[in-house]
């Protein structure tokens, strides 16, 4: 999935998450203890990111701002500021749910590290991309976290009573205007994680340090337009081992969005923030750029 918002500035952040740059910094910095004060600090993390509230998106909240502006409702994929028109006929425009699992967990050297995951070449879309596990919301779920969990059972076999749900990010619209909610969780027994993997859904898992995503290294980026706006796609070249993966679009957005929460700072490159609009013939086939 392609990315469509990406983060705000620095002070939003802070003033979204009112967590002290020193004390996160405080929390992260400590690799030298990495062995024995680990799942202190994880634990540490978690309960200052409880405090994030991301502004909600529940269908009412839609359906009344579409009354209250006369057929348009105020974008929730990261610019509330945002417009987006809806078209003479707004029922057109309900974007169906997904969520996607940010895992956190620690790793040897004491970094704060994410789960991700390389889609399998067969699949029809989005084949041998590089993806957060996650999927479209069911019936039987009963949030946000509930979705992000089960599609990670589903795809990587990952214990969903091993993942402690903490926060959920704003959403982001993909290419094919489907909201995605972000829920970071964090991984606390990260031994205990044996990776069973869904061959139909996904190719490999491998994790990459969170930090990454605030740095201007291994990264370039492309202007993109949509209803004359311009934006930028970030695209990140990662390696492990010989293996080299590449994390751009949606994904990538969302892991700059984590990063700059969790880590309480901007990225070290221009973020291009767009107000994205949707067309007013809003259909199934309708995709952005």
């Amino acid at each position: 999935m392609h990315m469509v918002s990406f983060v705000k500035t620095s002070a939003t952040i802070r003033s979204l998450l009112p967590i002290a740059s020193s004390s996160i910094s405080k929390i992260m910095d400590s690799s030298s203890n990495a062995g024995t004060g680990g799942s202190q600090r994880l634990l540490t993390l978690a309960q200052h990111l409880r405090q994030y509230k991301a502004p909600s998106f529940p269908e009412d909240i839609v359906e009344q701002r579409i009354e209250e502006s006369g057929g348009k409702v105020v974008s929730q994929v990261g610019f509330p500021e945002a417009v987006t028109p809806v078209g003479q006929n707004p029922e057109k425009f309900r974007p169906k749910k997904a969520a996607v699992l940010i895992c956190l967990f620690e790793g040897d050297d004491g970094d704060l590290r994410v789960i991700l995951t390389k889609r399998s070449s067969k699949l029809s879309t989005h084949s041998g991309e590089v993806a957060l596990p996650g999927g479209k919301a069911e019936e039987g779920d009963k949030d946000d976290g509930d979705t992000a969990k089960r599609e990670a059972k589903e795809e990587i076999g990952l214990d969903p009573e091993l993942v402690n749900v903490v926060t959920v990010l704003q959403p982001f619209l993909s290419k094919h205007l489907l909201r995605v909610v972000p829920v970071i969780g964090i991984l606390n027994d990260k031994k205990a994680f044996k990776p069973v993997l869904n061959p139909a859904e996904v190719e490999a898992v491998f994790d990459a340090p969170l930090e990454m995503f605030l740095k201007d290294e291994n990264r370039r980026q492309e202007e993109r337009e949509w209803m004359g706006e311009k934006f930028l796609l970030h695209f990140f070249d990662y390696g492990v081992g010989h293996k080299k993966y590449l994390i751009w679009g949606l994904t990538a957005g969302i892991l700059i969005r984590a990063a700059s929460v969790v880590y309480q700072r901007p990225p070290a490159f221009v973020e291009q923030n767009p107000k994205f609009k949707v067309p007013q013939n809003v259909s199934n086939d309708t995709t952005l750029p």
